[in-house]
């Protein structure tokens, strides 16, 4: 189903006005693509309107369709109300759907009602009575530092690709970045000297963030032989052997690699460095502000969940340390 004018108007706004990043509208797309096909599944051919009653059935029982007319979808899109959004939501559930894919796609549904009110559309959001459910919060994986010393020198320097791979992993766990603020990164966003690096992070904001000597030396290596496939001044910095931008999902691929030559679980990502990287910065004594700065984090409160990794390292390091923290200790 493409998407109706005024879902790609509230996308076009996301981009051009809210600075979204370009995988944040094409997650806010397919969520919205989503929401349509079960609007769509309750309307008749003729745009006769009538969601499923009763207990809401899951959503892959509502199939792709083309035959609703746009006008209907549209009509029915500006007219549900708080029990059309529940229902979604008990779809959702039937579904299996996670609690944080379903505040996800809530989330995105707020930002279009919000944005209908505000071009006058419709009075009020249906979404303004409707509750988040309540999400579970796990703590972030993360490496230990033998781990990440294990992963970073698992690529073969001598080679092209092991010789890119050891940089792009060394810049990863050296500056804390994201997997796409990695990938958009050009040549000319280096400054060798400063040893900084400008980053584009989520909604397009810039910010320069420290790089360690080590993943320095590591881009310097690669940059060397890396002038066999593009020229050296400007483009892309991490590219594939056809001398184009490498993809998040090659990185992936190359991570699986990697993990299984250290030895380590497979169930890492690269996101998983950029915790370890946060991780360890507080627990060798970064403040948390210093760290919120360096991951691009608007709030605060986003960055306090390293706090949780670090102060139960600190209380496994007391249990094991203070004489009386330990009940057998207080019968000797």
């Amino acid at each position: 189903m493409q998407p109706l004018p005024i879902i790609s108007r509230f996308l076009d706004y996301l981009d051009g006005q809210r600075n979204f990043s370009a995988h944040t509208v094409r997650s806010y797309s397919g969520d919205l693509v989503q929401f349509c096909r079960f609007l769509a599944a309750g309307l008749c051919a003729d745009g006769a309107e009538g969601l499923p009653s009763g207990e809401a059935p899951s959503l892959e029982k509502f199939p792709e369709t083309s035959d609703v007319p746009p006008k209907a979808l549209t009509r029915r899109i500006l007219g549900i109300t708080p029990t059309d959004v529940r229902a979604y939501l008990a779809a959702m559930r039937n579904s299996e759907y996670s609690k944080s894919t379903i505040a996800r796609k809530l989330a995105t549904l707020r930002s279009l009602y919000k944005y209908l009110v505000r071009i006058g559309e419709i009075e009020a959001s249906p979404l303004s009575v409707i509750r988040t459910p309540r999400q579970d919060k796990p703590l972030p994986k993360f490496l230990d530092v033998q781990q990440v010393e294990a992963l970073l020198n698992a690529p073969d320097p001598s080679t092209l690709t092991g010789s890119r791979d050891r940089a792009i992993l060394e810049t990863i766990y050296s500056s804390g970045l994201r997997i796409g603020e990695l990938v958009s990164l050009n040549v000319e966003d280096l400054d060798e000297f400063s040893e900084v690096l400008r980053i584009r992070g989520k909604g397009k904001k810039e910010r320069l963030v420290p790089l360690g000597s080590k993943a320095v030396a590591a881009i310097d290596a690669y940059r060397k032989q890396r002038c066999r496939l593009a020229t050296a001044g400007r483009g892309p910095l991490f590219i594939n052997k056809f001398g184009k931008r490498l993809s998040d999902r090659s990185i992936r691929r190359k991570l699986d690699e990697y993990l299984l030559a250290a030895g380590i679980p497979l169930n890492i990502s690269p996101h998983t460095l950029r915790h370890s990287f946060a991780t360890h910065m507080l627990n060798a004594g970064a403040d948390l502000r210093s760290v919120q700065e360096m991951l691009g984090h608007a709030s605060l409160s986003t960055t306090q969940i390293y706090t949780h990794l670090t102060t139960r390292r600190l209380k496994e390091v007391y249990d094991k340390a203070h004489p009386l923290a330990r009940a057998e200790n207080l019968s000797k």
